[in-house]
């Protein structure tokens, strides 16, 4: 199985839709999953629940994790990244509509590697997805996981 490249936490579909549409229109990656729920997303990264059958070595790339979910907050999904050793180095990036200073800090606190707000704009929103995937996928350096 390809390793997934972007795990994509949003459960807002227009959202999530263009996310996905930027980054394939781009080039940037080819094995994205979409999930739509922290709970789901926790599942997915530890292996549990419907992906016991998935090897927590085959960890994403990136995860782009929106900060207001149903079930479970985004906040409390990066927390639990963040706080397991097999999976603290992920690159999470909070991809968010909130412009809230309490939200920006404590996603920094929890280990957030980047903050980003949603542009309202279509075109601006495209681009912001562009440059994500161009950062994160081609030039940003991690450590071999």
């Amino acid at each position: 199985m390809n390793q997934v490249e972007i795990l994509l936490v949003e459960d807002n579909e227009n959202d999530a839709e263009l996310a996905l549409r930027a980054l394939r229109k781009n080039n940037i990656v080819n094995n994205i999953i979409h999930i739509k729920d922290g709970p789901e997303a926790i599942d997915y990264v530890f292996c549990k629940g419907q992906y016991t059958e998935r090897g927590i070595e085959n960890i994403p790339k990136i995860i782009l994790l929106d900060l207001k979910l149903p079930k479970m907050t985004g906040l409390e999904v990066l927390k639990a990244i963040k706080e397991d050793v097999r999976t603290k180095m992920i690159p999470v990036i909070m991809l968010t509509s909130s412009k809230e200073e309490p939200d920006i800090e404590k996603s920094y606190m929890l280990g957030a590697n980047s903050y980003i707000v949603k542009p309202v704009a279509f075109d601006a929103f495209l681009d912001a997805m562009k440059n994500v995937g161009y950062y994160w996928m081609l030039i940003n350096q991690s450590p071999n996981q």
